[in-house]
Formats: structure tokens, C-alpha cells, sequence
């Protein structure tokens, strides 16, 4: 296929998995134009180009294009012709800024926020994730990513007996949300918010929007709040785009290592199937692997990294502000 306007380019931070980079980068292939129509319409007419190294790769990240502003981002997004997922469920603090775009995790600089792959503890989760970079952090901040199916394999072979329990049992997610939305907490998003309705019944009941019955969640109300209760869900998915190799598809690590505020003891947040505790030094050992195969290219104002879902685990480092990435979420 005739590149028109997209060039891969090498960055230090890369890894190389079967020869192939991790993330593919791409920059202008020319001198990079002021125009944004020129990325949208290539976006357009080289989809299956991108789709391709998508699948390859796991992750691209664009840089150097002419994307100033969420409306930018925005319109980059909409170009790639994938359907919105509305955010339900998640557990991330989030603001809509524009269209199909949300600010990404609002949680305090100074935490970090763990690997994960985005929303795996409810049944329907993006296929793909958008970032983009409106503000260049002062320093950290970056966004590492990782390869799932590389984690999977990593794990048992380390820990076989734990993984073959993971893959027969799953893993349930317990988090107690507020009414309000917490800016301070990394999983403070409340209730009214997580289910789109200040109705306690509405948030219960099954609907197009997927409130806790449609999700399989089970809620216990509390004086100020509710507990949700997720799960058995599988912790390990198998990705068939990619000869059906198993992936490391859950939020252990996130959820064990993270949430945590006022309301939650990430002790007690996730648990093997069948409620019983989660080895601690496992579960450590695991974040070890994730940071040792994880990439954290530092991040650019104007960069937008395409995640495939399925295959990567992404995570935030802790960051001096100012910083701003905003983000959108592919059905």
C-alpha cells in the first residue's frame, strides 16, 4: 500500500517482541502540515494499514501531527469510524470534555495508577482506547504499557498452580462507591456517576445503558453508599484476533495494589472466585513483571496513542503538574 502521509519511526523506549516494535510510532511523512483534515482524511483512506499494525503491534502511538486541542482530538477519533462506548461501570473519576472525549483518570499526581486493562472487571469493556497529550507533564506522567499475552506466559510459567486456579475460578471485584464523585480517590467515582442515574432502583435495573443487572453486578446498599460485588469473571481471556493466545485479562494487580481510599481496603477489593484471598507476594511479583516488560515513552503535547484493548494493560506514573491527557473509549 502507497504510504501517504504516515511514517514509523524509531523511539529508545520501544521493545521488540518477534521482531515487531512495541508501540509502532508514527510520524509525518513529509515536512508535518498545519492541517488537521490532511490526518483525518489519511486516518480515512489508510485505516487498513493502521488496523494492521494495530494488530501487529498492540499499540501505535502518532506523533508529531497537527492535534492542539480535545476538539482535535475529537475529530481524530471520529475519523477512525469505530463506535463510542459510553463509560458505565468503570471506576475512574472522569469529566466529558467534548463529544467522544473524557479526561483520563482525574486522580491526585502524586498516586500512581496501576496496571490494568480498562474496565476488566465488568462483562462489556472497550476493544480499543484513545490518549492524547493536550498538556506535556512537567516531568513523570508517563502512561507504560505492556503486553498482555507476555504477562499471561510470564505468570505461569512462574506460578503455574496460581494461574491454573485463576483460569478455573476468575477473580470477584469488591468496591464500595460514595454518592459523589471523590476527585481525591483513584477509583472515587460515586454511584450516581458509575450509572448515569441518581435513582437508586434505575441504577439496579437491566437497560440499554448497562446498570448492575445487565452487568452481572450485584449491589449492597449502605447508609451513604453501596457496595458492588462483580464477578466470578474471568481473569485470563483468550484474544482470538491473534490466534487465540491467552491474555492476562483482569484488574488483580490494580485493584489488590490500588484501590484504596477512605471507603475501600484493596486487600479485600478482589478475590479468587470463590471469595477466598489472593496471595499477596504473587500479586507483588506480578507487578514486578508488568513494570520489568512494560514501555513508558514520555509523553508529547499533541501525541495520541491508539491501545488495543485486548492486548495491552496500561498504567499512569506519578506526575508534577500541570498535565492534561484526555481519552476515548472504542466499542
Amino acid at each position: 500500500m502507497a504510504m501517504t502521509l504516515f511514517k514509523e519511526f524509531q523511539l529508545p523506549q520501544q521493545k521488540i517482541y518477534d521482531s515487531v516494535p512495541f508501540p509502532a510510532v508514527l510520524t509525518p511523512n513529509s515536512p508535518p502540515s498545519s492541517s488537521l483534515d490532511l490526518l483525518t482524511s489519511a486516518v480515512k483512506s489508510e485505516k487498513p494499514f493502521l488496523e494492521s499494525l494495530l494488530l501487529k503491534s498492540g499499540a501505535i502511538l502518532f506523533r508529531g501531527f497537527p492535534v492542539f486541542s480535545a476538539s482535535d482530538f475529537n475529530g481524530v477519533v471520529e475519523s477512525f469510524g469505530f463506535q463510542e462506548l459510553p463509560y458505565v461501570g468503570g471506576a475512574a473519576p472522569r469529566t466529558n470534555v467534548v463529544g467522544r472525549v473524557f479526561t483520563a483518570n482525574e486522580s491526585p499526581p502524586d498516586q500512581k495508577i496501576p496496571f490494568h486493562h480498562e474496565m476488566a472487571q465488568v462483562p462489556e469493556f472497550p476493544s480499543k482506547l484513545f490518549f492524547f497529550c493536550e498538556v506535556e507533564p512537567k516531568t513523570g506522567g508517563e502512561t507504560p504499557i505492556v503486553l498482555s499475552h507476555v504477562v499471561y506466559e510470564k505468570m505461569r510459567e512462574k506460578y503455574p498452580e496460581f494461574v491454573r486456579q485463576l483460569e478455573k475460578q476468575g477473580l470477584i471485584y469488591n468496591r464500595v462507591l460514595g454518592e459523589k464523585d471523590n476527585p481525591n480517590s483513584p477509583i472515587g467515582r460515586g454511584w450516581k456517576s458509575t450509572f448515569l442515574t441518581e435513582n437508586k432502583a434505575v441504577a439496579e435495573g437491566f437497560d440499554s445503558l448497562n446498570r448492575a443487572a445487565k452487568l452481572g453486578m450485584k449491589l449492597e446498599w449502605l447508609e451513604d453508599g453501596v457496595k458492588t460485588i462483580m464477578g466470578p469473571i474471568p481473569a485470563v481471556k483468550t484474544d482470538e484476533s491473534r490466534a487465540n493466545r491467552k491474555i492476562w485479562f483482569n484488574s488483580m494487580v490494580a485493584a489488590y495494589t490500588g484501590w484504596e481510599d477512605e471507603r475501600n481496603d484493596p486487600k479485600k477489593a478482589v478475590t479468587f472466585g470463590d471469595g477466598t484471598p489472593l496471595p499477596g507476594d504473587i500479586i507483588h511479583d506480578c507487578l514486578n513483571i508488568l513494570e520489568q516488560e512494560s514501555v513508558a515513552i514520555p509523553w508529547k503535547k499533541g501525541d495520541v496513542l491508539l491501545i488495543d484493548n485486548w492486548a495491552v494493560l496500561h498504567a499512569r506514573k506519578s506526575f508534577i503538574p500541570p498535565r492534561r491527557v484526555l481519552a476515548s473509549l472504542v466499542k
